[in-house]
């Protein structure tokens, strides 16, 4: 532009952008009477394709009855169980009366009332705060986060009050019967409001247990088990997996049991460990290291993240010699840390290689670079075999 005028670039801009209403808005006083007219020039490009690779698990027998189901529809289910159970149960959370903006709730209104499953203000300090005083007077908090980036407004909640409320009372009250919901981790396209995974923030917290299900039959099960557990629970839910993930999980309910992690795939060079979402990338992990480096690699899903199952891990360790821990939270404190330092004071001798922490960066959680922010199967095949020629 000439001196003292707008820059070219912000006068192209505006032009652009006249034309487009022009098209498609006539003489729309404001942007909302574009949203009813699609604009494809404005539509972003989509991922074709997830980062991980999800399997299935095999049918379990125990439980009678399965039915085929998405990660969303078994978080369903296992509310469904809940209420039905436990007549003092209720929901509530923001937009949980209409089923919720994952669909988790869909239908538990209409069955249960409206007493039961309710709408509340936009407020994560309040909806916590209820949840606590619902659970103190003795009936079942199953309180909603919509999404696990918004629950910092209700941290003093949780962790000055929900986790210190049994210790301050000397046990003559508690709020164990709360249970915390909240969408969790990246989803493809969800950029720095969307896409965290704050469950590091908790762990620094006694008093409070946290759980991150990998799959539709892990998350019903051990949902079950946090709003059965006589501690409040935060229970994290990967948001990618709401449609992404399908399997077969009982109809009835079923327990897993909290702290307890899984070992998938025996190893003898390797331990991997991870959870949520990133179960299924070093399962794919595992393969190519197999495969293309002949190594090979003991997968553990560590389930619950506190307390966390310090035993598992370190027997496998001590027959691995090696461990890499990955999660899509920041490097930088994050809960591999603990994991790290705690194998490294009781399995010191055991180690071959130094331990290696293959997470998120520590940065803001991007939107177009997404795709090399996540600690992906190409980052974690390279720091396994950086540790495998160490």
């Amino acid at each position: 532009g000439g001196r003292g005028g707008p820059p070219r670039a912000a006068v192209m801009a505006a032009a652009g952008l006249a034309r487009v209403l022009r098209r498609y808005g006539g003489r729309a006083r404001c942007c909302g009477a574009l949203r009813s007219r699609p604009i494809p020039l404005l539509a972003a490009p989509r991922r074709a394709a997830a980062h991980f690779a999800f399997e299935p698990d095999p049918a379990p027998s125990a439980y009678g009855q399965t039915q085929k189901m998405n990660l969303f529809q078994s978080i369903t289910s296992a509310l469904d169980n809940a209420l039905a159970k436990d007549p003092t149960a209720v929901i509530f959370g923001e937009d949980v009366a209409f089923g919720g903006v994952f669909r988790c709730t869909v239908g538990l209104r209409d069955k249960y009332g409206k007493d039961r499953v309710f709408n509340t203000p936009l407020c994560e300090q309040g909806i916590v705060g209820f949840g606590i005083g619902v659970a103190v007077a003795g009936a079942t908090a199953i309180a909603e986060i919509q999404f696990a980036d918004y629950i910092f407004p209700a941290f003093d909640q949780i962790v000055n009050e929900a986790a210190k409320y049994r210790y301050r009372s000397g046990d003559l009250f508690n709020c164990g019967n709360l249970t915390i919901r909240a969408p969790w981790g990246c989803v493809g396209h969800g950029a720095l409001y969307h896409s965290q995974s704050p469950e590091a923030f908790f762990a620094h917290c006694p008093g409070i247990k946290i759980v991150i299900p990998r799959s539709p039959l892990q998350a019903k099960g051990l949902l079950l088990s946090c709003i059965e557990d006589k501690n409040p629970c935060i229970f994290f839910e990967p948001k990618i997996l709401y449609r992404a993930a399908v399997e077969q999980v009982p109809v009835e309910p079923y327990n897993i049991p909290l702290s307890q992690a899984e070992v998938l795939r025996q190893g003898s060079d390797v331990t991997l460990v991870a959870w949520g979402t990133q179960v299924h990338v070093i399962k794919e992990v595992a393969v190519m290291a197999q495969e293309k480096l002949g190594v090979s690699c003991e997968v553990i899903d560590l389930r619950t993240i506190l307390p966390w199952d310090t035993e598992t891990i370190c027997k496998s360790v001590v027959k691995t010699g090696r461990l890499l821990i990955s999660h899509e939270a920041p490097l930088t404190g994050g809960f591999a840390s603990e994991i790290s330092s705690t194998v490294q004071e009781e399995c010191f001798l055991n180690l071959e290689a130094p331990i290696s922490r293959v997470c998120g960066y520590d940065t803001p959680f991007p939107h177009i670079f997404e795709p090399f922010y996540i600690p992906d199967k190409w980052k974690c095949y390279d720091a396994l075999r950086k540790m495998i020629n160490y």
